[in-house]
């Protein structure tokens, strides 16, 4: 293999797409092959964030720590997250709010808003909701004219939207929770990254404790909030029509999409496809959506 074939398999990987074990096989070898030749901690990254996204949190920690030998500043935010949830096995509040911490004095949004959820939930330090919000109320500005899909504008205006709430403020926090889905799922159609998918789905539950919802007018993700529940929900796509329904078992729903069975509504965002087309990525290709008696 040689560095220009490595790359081009590298920018072929689509995890949008259904893939195969020979495609991730060839993606894995294709960016450790990198790695060994170019030392470079933004592939580590790369392959890291893979492996974060399918849950092999043990070797997303190899390939942060590698990067962060490097000094790379994205890696101690990655390392944060891995120690903040605890994901090799064992939390270690510490080293994240140090990890955070070092890069919240450098500006860095995201590693702002884990800290002040330190503050918020006692983590390391003395549990402090003033200072929580003090730190959220500062970061909105710095954020809210943010563009690129993968800026922390969801994170930090979800937040602030139940602060809002808690203060009575209750149109605000709508008006929040609205941009932020609507940015939100523009991120998602590119990356389906099962945390933000969870940001998509607190978003939602939180919205509709605060509006009504209208049976006659919702989207794609705003089916979040009918699969808590069993329904019968049919959209297009192509002029196609498609039909899910969601079935209580033990205390969530499974859901059945074209026949496709997935045990949550979790699984069925994951991973529901059409033709091998994940639904994320052609969400706002899917209309008509109604509830069926």
């Amino acid at each position: 293999m040689t560095i220009t074939e490595a790359r081009k398999i590298a920018g072929s990987f689509d995890e949008n797409r259904k893939l195969t074990e020979e495609d991730v096989f060839m993606f894995t070898e294709a960016m450790n092959f990198l790695i060994e030749e170019e030392h470079d901690p933004r592939d580590m990254m790369y392959l890291g964030g893979y492996y974060y996204e399918i849950k092999r949190f043990d070797l997303a920690l190899k390939y942060y720590e590698m990067a962060a030998g490097f000094d790379y500043d994205p890696a101690y935010e990655c390392l944060g997250y891995i120690w903040y949830y605890g994901r090799t096995g064992e939390r270690d509040f510490k080293k994240a709010f140090g990890y955070f911490s070092r890069l919240m004095e450098k500006g860095d949004p995201v590693s702002t808003y884990k800290v002040a959820d330190m503050y918020r939930n006692g983590y390391y330090v003395a549990k402090d909701q003033e200072k929580y919000e003090q730190i959220i109320e500062e970061l909105y500005p710095k954020v809210k004219n943010m563009d690129n899909v993968f800026d922390p504008v969801p994170e930090v205006f979800t937040r602030l939207a139940r602060i809002r709430t808690s203060q009575g403020r209750r149109e605000e926090a709508v008006d929040l929770y609205l941009y932020a889905k609507d940015f939100l799922a523009q991120r998602i159609r590119y990356n389906a990254f099962f945390g933000n998918l969870n940001i998509m789905k607190w978003l939602i539950d939180d919205l509709y404790e605060l509006i009504d919802f209208d049976e006659d007018f919702f989207d794609f993700y705003d089916m979040y909030y009918l699969l808590k529940t069993p329904h019968k929900l049919t959209f297009l796509y192509e002029d196609d029509e498609q039909t899910l329904e969601s079935v209580m078992e033990g205390d969530e729903c499974t859901v059945c999409f074209n026949g496709k069975w997935y045990h949550s509504r979790d699984d069925f965002y994951k991973d529901a496809n059409i033709g091998g087309t994940k639904l994320t990525a052609v969400y706002d290709d899917l209309y008509g959506f109604g509830v069926r008696e």
